[in-house]
């Protein structure tokens, strides 16, 4: 064991685990190629009749085969909700094990919250379970079932032999390996490599990579390679922030992060940029915390102008240094005394054009209108998703905004439809909507006015089709952001940057009253909130990237 007194000068360089390929087999074309740098060879582990065996080899072709079954097999799990992030899904899981039901977290497409299976194994108890869940009124719960005549296989081929095997190690000497996917382009990856058995059936190729070499293919990727200096480092510390905070991710699945902006775009060595680099030795080991815990350091892409609090967005325990931040060096808006959730308020402040941090990107102000057909489609889809019995709705008829926070965020949004009304609840509102680029939005009616007057209309029956109302066709979404807006604004951190705050103090005025200090093992990584009670748990909402724990700027 390293000494305390090191560790605070050598900060701890922890490996983790890396979904690189989550869903390998999905198809029964996928195929990868993995190959050494020039001058290595690729060890592959894997095990023959209960013994160990290692081969060595140039190259390593893994592919799928479909096997037939010797008998139809059923699949199914309980799904008690489904969500469009994480954080959602974590915590609804926490307020259906205050129900006493045993839960796991999981990711077939959208997040979503499974009864346990070991807990949940027969067709009896899963249904038992389903019955007991809608008599007490818990009616989007539903088995996710299917019965499967064939599963898919993995094999690998190395110096001209296939070898049949579910789980297999491949490491190389310098630790540095090349994969094409499905014929694409060699991407260079660093660490130590795993195929091994999900929970959907399928496979996922895991990367096992040192955190400081990891950052190197995210980094560029969440901030842009045209970010100021000090916007990059404070970028470089919330990526290892967010890594090591959240490695309880996957557990079904038995890896730690994804790759994609379901957590943080990871893409490796091959596209790694001389400036992120630099941010990363020069914040090499640094984390940002309260109370001695890593933070939950979520970013986003553009805040609109203001930051959001976590529950403005997701259900769950605010956290104390992620509230509402005006993001401007110029703008004060006096949230107590002008609060957004009030309408008038909230239309004024998002009127605002100018002197904001982020002013210059297209993002920060936007219009995008949807007609009523194309609202009722993603609508449509949504409540699909949750097998949701509206759906077999023809139209969306109206929208309505009831609640606001008080950082202006949607949190409530009534929808009318011809078979019943329905809210929708804070980042489902972007899930189901499909012109809201985030919540911070205001909605201005669009009206087909009628023919007033036919030319060969008799005058009395003109005069009435003038007194005809008109039509509503739809709705232009008035708004800002893009993201969910909670933490920093990477585009709001370019003006700081650039007018010179260096990453310390980038990071303070995102999240007030953190420390910055070394990775050590004093450090708590996360630590399991209290559960709200039982009856604030979230309704189920379906993935979309667009609201991204994490979300990179394009």
């Amino acid at each position: 064991m390293i000494p305390a007194g090191v560790l605070a000068q050598t900060p701890l360089n922890p490996e983790i685990q890396i979904g690189l390929i989550q869903r390998f087999g999905d198809e029964e074309k996928d195929k990868l190629v993995l190959t050494p740098l020039t001058g290595d060879t690729l060890t592959v582990n894997f095990e023959t009749g209960g013994q160990p065996q290692t081969l060595t080899t140039q190259e390593l072709t893994i592919l799928i085969g479909m096997e037939p079954l010797p008998q139809p097999v059923l699949q199914e799990w309980v799904v008690l909700s489904s969500h469009r992030s994480f954080e959602s899904a974590e915590e609804s899981a926490n307020q259906w094990k205050a129900r006493g039901i045993a839960t796991e977290l999981a990711q077939p497409s959208s997040w979503q919250v499974w009864a346990k299976r070991e807990d949940y194994n027969t067709p009896l108890l899963r249904r038992l379970l389903l019955a007991s869940l809608h008599e007490a009124g818990h009616g989007n719960t539903f088995i996710d079932s299917r019965v499967l005549t064939e599963t898919p296989r993995a094999a690998f081929i190395a110096d001209g032999y296939r070898y049949n095997r579910q789980q297999f190690r491949i490491t190389s000497a310098n630790r540095r390996v090349q994969i094409a996917e499905n014929g694409g382009s060699k991407k260079l990856f660093g660490g130590d490599f795993k195929l091994q058995p999900n929970a959907y059936g399928t496979y996922t190729l895991v990367n096992q990579v040192p955190i400081e070499l990891y950052l190197r293919g995210v980094v560029p990727h969440e901030i842009g390679p045209s970010a100021p200096q000090s916007a990059v480092e404070a970028q470089a510390v919330l990526a290892r922030t967010y890594a090591l905070r959240n490695l309880r991710r996957f557990a079904i699945d038995n890896y730690e992060l994804c790759a994609d902006t379901q957590c943080q775009v990871y893409r490796g060595l091959s596209c790694t940029v001389q400036r992120a680099d630099r941010a990363i030795a020069t914040t090499q080991g640094e984390v940002l915390t309260y109370e001695g815990e890593l933070i939950d350091a979520l970013y986003s892409s553009t805040t609109g102008g203001i930051t959001a609090r976590f529950s403005d967005v997701w259900n769950g325990f605010d956290r104390p240094y992620l509230q509402p931040v005006v993001d401007s060096l110029a703008v004060t808006w006096d949230l107590a005394a002008r609060p957004l959730s009030d309408e008038a308020n909230f239309r004024s402040f998002i009127n605002l054009q100018n002197r904001f941090n982020e002013d210059d990107w297209p993002t920060f102000r936007w219009k995008r209108s949807g007609t009523l057909e194309e609202i009722t489609t993603g609508v449509k889809e949504y409540l699909t998703n949750r097998q949701n019995p509206l759906a077999n709705l023809k139209a969306v008829t109206g929208l309505t905004v009831t609640e606001r926070s008080d950082a202006g965020r949607v949190q409530t949004l009534l929808v009318n439809t011809d078979v019943g009304d329905f809210e929708l609840h804070k980042n489902e509102v972007v899930s189901a909507l499909i012109p809201p680029r985030s919540q911070l939005f205001y909605l201005e009616p669009m009206y087909q006015t009628k023919e007033n007057e036919k030319a060969d209309a008799p005058a009395a029956d003109s005069a009435a089709a003038k007194q005809t109302p008109p039509v509503l066709k739809g709705y232009t979404f008035v708004g800002g952001g893009f993201g969910h807006g909670v933490g920093m604004s990477q585009t709001g951190s370019y003006r700081l940057g650039e007018s010179g705050w260096p990453y310390q103090r980038i990071l303070q005025f995102y999240y007030p009253n953190t420390q910055l200090l070394p990775i050590t093992n004093d450090i708590v990584l996360w630590q399991e909130p209290e559960t709200a009670p039982a009856e604030a748990a979230e309704p189920a909402a379906p993935v979309a990237p667009e609201d991204d724990p994490a979300f990179s700027l394009p």
